[in-house]
C-alpha cells in the first residue's frame, strides 16, 4: 500500500488488495470534478424538465417555454447553461433553432436516472 503522508488516518485498512485496486482505478480529480458539475448542472428542477421535454422529440425554445409554462429570457438562460455543460446540442433551421439531448451518454444517463427513480418510487 501506498504511504500517506499529509493526513493521518486512524482507521485501519481491512483489504488491503482491495483499497490498492481502487485507489489505482481511482479517475484524477480533474476528471472527478468534472463528472460532480454534470450531476451538478442535472440536478437542478428546471433543467430536469427541460431534458425531459427534449429526451424523445428535439424542441424549439418557444415550444419549451410552453410546455414549461416559462418566459423566453428564462429557458434561454437555462439552455445556455446546458449547452454549455455539453448536455444538449442544437441545431438551426431557417430562424428557429432545435434543441436534443447531446448524445446517447446522456440519453443513457437520463434514462437509467428515470428508471431508477421509478422504482424507489411508490
Amino acid at each position: 500500500m501506498p504511504k500517506r503522508s499529509s493526513i493521518e488516518y486512524t482507521n485501519k485498512v481491512l483489504d488491503g488488495e482491495t483499497v490498492q485496486k481502487v485507489m489505482t482505478g481511482m479517475p484524477n480529480e480533474k476528471m472527478l470534478e468534472t463528472l460532480g458539475s454534470l450531476f451538478q448542472i442535472i440536478g437542478d428542477l428546471t433543467r430536469v424538465k427541460i431534458l425531459f421535454a427534449i429526451s424523445d422529440h428535439e424542441l424549439c425554445v418557444s415550444d419549451i417555454c410552453y410546455i414549461l409554462n416559462m418566459s423566453y429570457s428564462a429557458v434561454s438562460h437555462q439552455l445556455r447553461a446546458l449547452k454549455k455543460a455539453r448536455i444538449i446540442k442544437n441545431r438551426r433551421d431557417g430562424k428557429n433553432i432545435y434543441y436534443s439531448l447531446a448524445d446517447e451518454h446522456i440519453t443513457q444517463i437520463f434514462n437509467m436516472g428515470l428508471k431508477h427513480i421509478s422504482e424507489i418510487i411508490d
